[in-house]
Formats: structure tokens, C-alpha cells, sequence
């Protein structure tokens, strides 16, 4: 069995456990961002963090973004979104787009979507030939192994839900006027082809976790319970790195004084 087959999207909260768990993380993830610009602590600056979202079409990656870095000054972080590469970027290698946006020692970028369309999209809708998206597992762990060590955290989530969950949203999307915009007839394309993308998505996680940037996969069958997994998930990863950095992790804020940070 794979590793999406064994997945629980099962689990949920309640929106009182919810409130709870997302003040107290972000309040953590505050704290830890800080340590890592050099704004708290030894005011070393401490490597850049990377978090790097993939999922299905409607598995809550924006929901989830917003939980991680909404509560954050805006100053700190960047969100990058990929889509289908210019004429210009395809005239370079597939990394080279990406590397453009990393974020620096100290700093903070969240990718919605990355360098990993290569072996799943662009695999899937047959945009890379197999040659090229085969060759891309090992430029890719090479890549992020030179990033991990010179300068990065790297967090990877992988984000999932059901056929019938994303039907569910798809249909909510269709008949609001203000989420229509998200929904496309390629979005609807895709999803016949979801087995295929679920298979390229095995692959990718067998060949693409390594020690210095495992996949943390997260069952996004509710929402409140993803957006929770992304942010608790991201937070040990950072405390991971910050570790094998050398850089001492500070134990939590006392949540009495919360108020301060608002």
C-alpha cells in the first residue's frame, strides 16, 4: 500500500480545539521566525525557512498559507505561487524559476506549488518527456540537499483529500461568486486523471524524502484539522532544523503576556 492509501482522513476538530491549537502555534511560529531573523535570542541570524505546499486541486493549500503566515509581520515572508512557466523560464532549466525566489539567511518564503510540477503535472499532462521527469528525482534531492546545507530549512507538505471531498468543493466553488474564480474547466479535466496523479505522487515521495527534507503528508479532509497539521507539522520541522543548525531552540513564550503580540 501506498502511503496516500494508508493515510486517516478521518480526523477532525472541533472549532474550540481549533482556536486553541492555532493561537498557540502561531504564536510558536512567531517566536521561532524571529529567532531565525536574529530578532530574538543571540541576534545571529539563523537560515531561511522554506515551506513548500503540493496537493490536489481544493486540498486547502491557500487555508492552510494563511494559517502559517497570517498572523506574521508581513515584513518577514514571501508567498510564491507557480503556475505554468513563462516562454522565458523555459528556455532555462526547470530550477531555475524557482531559485530566483529563495529566500535568504534569516528569512521566510512559502511555496505554493514547486519545482515538484516537474514529476507531477508536467509528468501527469505529459508536459515533460519521460526522460526529462525521470532524471528529475535526483536533480531535485541534490537541490534541496545543497539548499539544506548551505542555507535553508526545507519543510515539504503534501496536502490531500478524497475524489468526493474535492467534488464537494469544486461544486461550493461553482456557486460563489467570490471563490468561482479558482474553479477552471481544466480544474474539472483533472480530475478524471486524479488515479494518475495519486501514482505520480507515490513516486515522488519515495524518491524525493531524504533526511534533510522528509515529506510530511497531511490528510486535509477537514480543514480546521489540515490547517492545524500544517502549522503544528512546520513548527517541529523548524525546531529540527534549527537543531542540526546548531542554533539553540528557545523554549515557548509564556502565553500569559499573548496580548503583546497582537
Amino acid at each position: 500500500m501506498g502511503v496516500l492509501d494508508q493515510l486517516d482522513l478521518s480526523n477532525k476538530l472541533d472549532r474550540m480545539e481549533y482556536e486553541q491549537r492555532l493561537a498557540v502555534g502561531q504564536r510558536r511560529l512567531y517566536q521561532l521566525r524571529l529567532h531565525l531573523g536574529g530578532l530574538m535570542g543571540s541576534g545571529t541570524l539563523g537560515p531561511g525557512l522554506l515551506v513548500v505546499l503540493e496537493g490536489p486541486d481544493a486540498s486547502g493549500k491557500g487555508g492552510a498559507i494563511k494559517a502559517l503566515v497570517g498572523h506574521l509581520d508581513p515584513r518577514h515572508y514571501r508567498v510564491v505561487n507557480y503556475a505554468k512557466p513563462s516562454s522565458e523560464e523555459k528556455e532555462h532549466h526547470f530550477l531555475w524559476r524557482f531559485y530566483r525566489e529563495l529566500p535568504g539567511l534569516g528569512r521566510m518564503a512559502v511555496f505554493d506549488r514547486s519545482w515538484y510540477g516537474r514529476v507531477l503535472v508536467e509528468r501527469v499532462e505529459g508536459f515533460a518527456t519521460k526522460t526529462e521527469w525521470k532524471r528529475a528525482y535526483k536533480a531535485i534531492v541534490d537541490f534541496e540537499e545543497s539548499l539544506c546545507i548551505e542555507s535553508l530549512i526545507v519543510v515539504k507538505l503534501y496536502m490531500h483529500v478524497s475524489d468526493d471531498e474535492q467534488l464537494r468543493r469544486f461544486e461550493g466553488r461553482a456557486v460563489d461568486p467570490l471563490k468561482r474564480w479558482k474553479l477552471t474547466d481544466e480544474d474539472w479535466r483533472n480530475r478524471e486523471k486524479n488515479g494518475l496523479y495519486e501514482e505520480a505522487a507515490e513516486e515522488m515521495f519515495r524518491r524525493t524524502s531524504h533526511r534533510l527534507a522528509p515529506w510530511d503528508v497531511i490528510g486535509a479532509e477537514q480543514k480546521r484539522f489540515a490547517r492545524i497539521a500544517v502549522l503544528e507539522t512546520t513548527i517541529a520541522r523548524v525546531e529540527q532544523g534549527m537543531r542540526r543548525w546548531g542554533m539553540e531552540v528557545p523554549p515557548h513564550v509564556d502565553l500569559i503576556d499573548a496580548d503583546a503580540l497582537n
